[in-house]
């Protein structure tokens, strides 16, 4: 494939750190797209991001060929929502996934729309092989199921999350597929989606077919189960850990793995010279599980920073400059006309999505100024009831719960949300609040049930 790049035309940009080398702002739409997405992983749950009891080289070293976003988001504080959002480049409940998408009908709170248009489709049409490996959570029967939405190649999880990550069952069911058949596989989940991987990736390197590979794991959703000796390294480097973060260490450390994995099979097959990588999470860490979100406030399921802010990282040989960073906010959905972009084509007019590709090259833009929404629909204590946050700029609104008061915050001057402000007579409150107002209206009108046979 490295030989049938075409350059239609290439702009040296030379940096004046050594080791950046020259880097092109020009690419060809023959370009092979890998979207690595972890799931619940906490914003300081990375060696790269300040933790200090844990070690993710693999993971680092990606961010460190490549660029680092220090203001990308989630689009929502669960995993169907921003799943939603990824692929079809738009907000969750917009296309029916206002929460999470389960097995069990009263605890079900979403239906992944028919019209909802998702990138693999786009993708095929552009004569790219489209594949999912690992999670989907999206649908667990037809029409909502990988293959029926688009992607061509599918081996991995339908389910939201597995009770054991041997078994990979769910409440006794399993919903482990290669396309639409039924497998049982043995062995850890993580090492599963990478074997699998690795596979792909291998098969791939003698096609000239482009290839998306969006490649979903599990970890390190809990239950929280490394295999026992990465829990025994942990443990005898670290032996003043708690039980319960030595496990989420040993958890995270062995997805580390993986990804190292991962990225030598794409250089070992030369696929790495023709393909971009990004790599982030779907929500903020669960702190009852022991994960860290840093210095920010709250966790997995809240609408402050720790829920929604999210690691993220992308590299793309001689493409993206080494060990860059950009501060311009993102969002989950904004991958969406990322990669139609990179693949060589403008995504869906209508979208309040945008292409980071701008970005990624290292050229000038502005991602601020929209406002921009989170949400989620949630049973148990939430009483089915919806929950958001809108921002524009540095100012945020939110809840935590359908049945509290809204916050209001300037996160420039208060980024770890510890002083709300007084927003009755503030005209930026006010604007936001009637922006969320709006966006409510307009999605009132999305089913997100599934519909009568």
């Amino acid at each position: 494939m490295n030989l049938k790049i075409l350059y239609l035309s290439l702009i040296l940009v030379i940096y004046g750190v050594a080791g950046w080398g020259q880097v092109s702002t020009e690419h060809s739409p023959d370009i092979n797209i890998l979207c690595i997405l972890v799931d619940d992983l906490g914003y300081g749950d990375l060696s790269i991001q300040g933790a200090q009891d844990l070690q993710t080289p693999h993971i680092d070293n990606l961010a460190q060929q490549g660029i680092t976003f220090t203001n990308f988001y989630a689009n929502s504080t669960v995993c169907s929502p921003s799943r939603a959002s990824l692929l079809s480049g738009t907000y969750p409940d917009l296309v029916g996934v206002p929460g999470v998408i389960r097995q069990d009908p009263p605890s079900n709170w979403g239906y992944l729309a028919h019209r909802a248009e998702l990138i693999p489709k786009l993708l095929n049409q552009q004569g790219y092989h489209t594949a999912i490996i690992g999670k989907w959570h999206l649908g667990l029967e037809s029409p909502n199921t990988p293959n029926e939405r688009g992607f061509q190649y599918f081996k991995g999880f339908l389910g939201d999350m597995m009770d054991d990550y041997w078994t990979h069952l769910r409440g006794g069911k399993n919903w482990m597929r290669y396309n639409e058949q039924e497998i049982d596989p043995k062995g850890h989940a993580t090492d599963l989606f990478t074997e699998w991987t690795v596979e792909y990736l291998s098969e791939r390197k003698s096609q000239t077919q482009p290839f998306f590979l969006y490649l979903a794991y599990n970890a390190p959703h809990f239950p929280i189960q490394p295999p026992q000796t990465w829990l025994d390294q942990v443990e005898a480097r670290n032996p003043e850990l708690d039980e319960k973060r030595a496990k989420n260490v040993a958890f995270i450390e062995h997805l580390d793995h993986s990804i190292g994995r991962v990225m030598q099979t794409l250089k070992e097959t030369g696929l790495i010279e023709n393909t971009l990588v990004v790599f982030t999470s779907d929500n903020g860490g669960a702190l009852r599980f022991a994960q860290s979100n840093g210095p920010l406030r709250g966790g997995k399921q809240d609408m402050y920073e720790g829920g929604i802010k999210v690691p993220a990282f992308a590299f793309w040989k001689d493409h993206i400059v080494p060990g860059s960073t950009s501060d311009n906010f993102g969002m989950l959905m904004d991958l969406f006309p990322t990669f139609c972009e990179v693949a060589g084509f403008k995504a869906t007019q209508g979208l309040p999505s945008l292409s980071l590709l701008p970005t990624l090259l290292g050229q000038e833009q502005d991602t601020d100024d929209r406002t921009v929404f989170w949400v989620r629909r949630e049973g148990w204590k939430y009483g089915g009831q919806c929950y958001y946050a809108a921002r524009e700029g540095h100012f945020k609104i939110l809840q935590n719960s359908p049945y509290e008061a809204i916050q209001y915050f300037n996160l420039a001057q208060d980024p770890y949300e510890q002083n709300p402000l007084e927003g009755q007579d503030d005209p930026v409150y006010q604007k936001l609040k009637a922006a969320l107002q709006e966006h409510i209206r307009t999605t009132g009108a999305i089913a997100w049930q599934k519909p009568d046979p």
